[in-house]
């Protein structure tokens, strides 16, 4: 593809596409004469990558140029896992309140069916409130909805065996738990919360958990997992007659 292509499909200006490459960031085109210069799908996806650092977590050129001398030793996967938790993690939309209204609107963002939209509702997995005759799904919403469309996507559905329903077992847990530790800390700090400064520190103490359950749940996934693999790899071993 030529370079007029490559605007076009990244937005990023040509002069900036040269700047990268001067920097090292994109490897130069293939030459097909004086004037012409070939691009190829790994410049497209290179470009992309490096307009997603910029632009949504506003690294620096030498940090760009680290991640990606790091992600050439990474295999497949891992940039593919890599890529995956940027999409979900990304501080420009943690800087912006995104809403979406209304269920169609919804449907077209998050990739998932009426079908499955309808029973995550009704489970309360996805909630959105309602604002006259207009449903409004929280960006949380959106985040859940593209997860569950990526664990059908990856044959975690429930035509593979995956029961749909540990979802509304997870997020029961999930509220269980919140309604029991805020009912205790309720009760131990009410005084507090006439306080704005207790109240910036809830805020911040909401994120901390997040990332505690998201941590705690991968590393005992990840755990199991290999456990488990290295067992299969196991050779058995017959018991010896004598």
């Amino acid at each position: 593809m030529k370079i007029g292509h490559l605007v076009k499909m990244t937005g990023v200006p040509k002069q900036t596409i040269h700047f990268y490459m001067r920097e090292g960031l994109l490897r130069k085109p293939r030459k097909s004469g004086v004037n012409n210069a070939e691009y190829t799908q790994a410049h497209l996806d290179q470009l992309l990558l490096i307009k997603d650092l910029r632009d949504n977590f506003f690294l620096p050129i030498p940090e760009i140029k680290k991640i990606l001398k790091n992600r050439k030793s990474q295999s497949p996967l891992d940039q593919a896992m890599v890529d995956r938790r940027a999409k979900y993690f990304r501080p420009m939309d943690q800087l912006v309140n995104i809403e979406i209204r209304g269920r169609e609107r919804f449907i077209k963002a998050s990739g998932m069916s009426p079908k499955w939209l309808t029973k995550m509702e009704k489970w309360g997995v996805v909630s959105p409130k309602k604002e006259g005759e207009e449903l409004v799904y929280s960006h949380d919403d959106l985040n859940i909805a593209r997860l569950i469309s990526d664990m059908d996507d990856l044959g975690f559905g429930p035509q593979h065996g995956y029961d749909p329903q540990d979802l509304k077992i997870v997020a029961d847990f999930v509220q269980n738990f919140i309604m029991s530790n805020d009912n205790r800390y309720m009760a131990a700090n009410l005084e507090k919360f006439s306080n704005p400064e207790h109240t910036e520190e809830c805020r911040e103490f909401i994120e901390v958990m997040s990332l505690f359950f998201y941590h705690t749940y991968r590393k005992q996934v990840r755990e199991k997992y290999f456990m488990l693999t290295n067992q299969q790899k196991e050779p058995s071993q017959e018991p010896t007659s004598t």
